[in-house]
């Protein structure tokens, strides 16, 4: 499919899957979608839509995954999103997203995939991500994230994954980390 995604699906209000993903759509995200009140997934992945996310997806809180992965999205990430206390898993990597990543994405109790690698965002990681205990994969390599290693990742209990690489952090990896028998992290991997 090719063209801009239609404001007028935001009318369906008993929608609750989108896929949209893996076409040639361009255009920005229509705020209408956050309408959408029994929306469980949307995926708009793969596509070549421009512009920013729109804050209003931050009312979908039934939505329990969102994947906007490969796009050229740009601005920052709205803090509304933190508002997804069901979400399972938020994709936003490659796309232009700059600015900070906003602290209330640490109010995502459910969430198990974080993927924001590939994109400009910059400032510090923030510590309140480390409330995330489900969290099983943390990808956000490939920014300009500056500061230290916020010690509080380390208690993500569930944690599979987490790349930092290819940014500009700085000080030292924190010691619970470098310890910890369960830490599957690639920086205390590749440190030890």
């Amino acid at each position: 499919m090719s063209g801009s995604i239609p404001p007028e699906l935001g009318d369906l209000a008993s929608l609750q899957r989108l896929r949209l993903n893996d076409n040639d759509l361009s255009g920005s995200i229509p705020s209408e979608l956050g309408n959408l009140a029994n929306l469980q997934r949307l995926r708009l992945h793969h596509n070549w839509l421009k512009g920013g996310i729109p804050p209003e997806l931050g009312n979908l809180t039934n939505l329990q995954g969102l994947s906007l992965s490969y796009n050229d999205l740009g601005g920052s990430i709205p803090p509304e999103l933190g508002n997804l206390t069901n979400l399972e898993w938020l994709c936003l990597n490659d796309n232009a997203l700059s600015g900070s990543i906003p602290s209330e994405l640490g109010n995502l109790a459910n969430l198990e995939w974080l993927y924001l690698h590939y994109n400009e965002l910059s400032g510090l990681v923030p510590s309140e991500l480390g409330n995330l205990a489900n969290l099983e994969w943390l990808y956000l390599d490939d920014n300009d994230l500056s500061g230290p290693i916020p010690p509080e990742l380390g208690d993500l209990a569930s944690l599979k994954w987490l790349d930092l690489n290819d940014n500009a952090l700085s000080g030292s990896i924190p010691p619970n980390w470098v310890t910890s028998p369960t830490c599957k992290c690639c920086t205390c991997t590749t440190t030890r």
